[in-house]
């Protein structure tokens, strides 16, 4: 009976190494070395957005930029965040997610309203000139992309505040631009948004 139970201990504890040193060492080891590999590196770091040698962000977070000076705005904005203080600013992104309120529910409808209301101020345009993503929340709430149509609306403030020439704004829209035939085309706001402040016109 003893041996048995010697054999039987021997062998769980010789598994039990097998498995540390498979799952354990082994396993962490080959997602590390794939992670290694050129082209998957960045998205296993979680996409890092470097400026001048310094990481600002992620391009697969967009968090929504609060200008020190309101009225001289030279960013571009993403979609409104249901985490947010207000019906417009920057989302916490340690409690993204949605509302979860229904389509017809009268306080997000009143929100909607708001934003849009806010949004035709700070761009000078009608609210029906709004957009439809600039004023409701994605279901993250730090979605980092905006419709082509958002990203226009907008690129009028950021040439007039930055000092750089519309064209040039709209150049840099376009290389901010993916998607298109199957995939909805959107323009990632955080690479947007380094390009504009790495422009050597801009005044900030």
């Amino acid at each position: 009976m003893f041996m048995t139970v010697l054999r039987q201990a021997g062998t769980g504890l010789r598994v039990l190494l097998v498995a540390t040193v498979l799952l354990g060492i082994g396993y962490p080891l080959a997602v590390w070395g794939v992670s290694r590999v050129p082209g998957l590196h960045d998205h296993a770091e979680g996409s890092p957005l470097v400026v001048d040698g310094r990481v600002v962000g992620s391009e697969l977070i967009g968090v929504d930029p609060v200008p020190a000076n309101p009225a001289q705005d030279p960013f571009f904005h993403t979609r409104p965040s249901a985490s947010a203080d207000g019906n417009l600013g920057p989302g916490d992104p340690a409690t993204s997610g949605g509302s979860n309120l229904s389509a017809d529910n009268a306080e997000l409808l009143a929100a909607v309203q708001e934003r849009r209301a806010a949004i035709a101020v700070r761009e000078a345009v009608v609210p029906a000139a709004v957009p439809a993503d600039a004023v409701t929340a994605s279901a993250s709430g730090v979605d980092p992309g905006i419709s082509p149509a958002y990203a226009e609306l907008q690129a009028p403030r950021v040439a007039r505040v930055t000092g750089l020439p519309l064209p040039e704004v709209h150049r840099l829209i376009a290389e901010a631009t993916s998607g298109g035939v199957v995939a909805e085309r959107t323009v990632a706001v955080p690479a947007l948004n380094a390009a504009i402040a790495g422009a050597p016109a801009h005044t900030g």
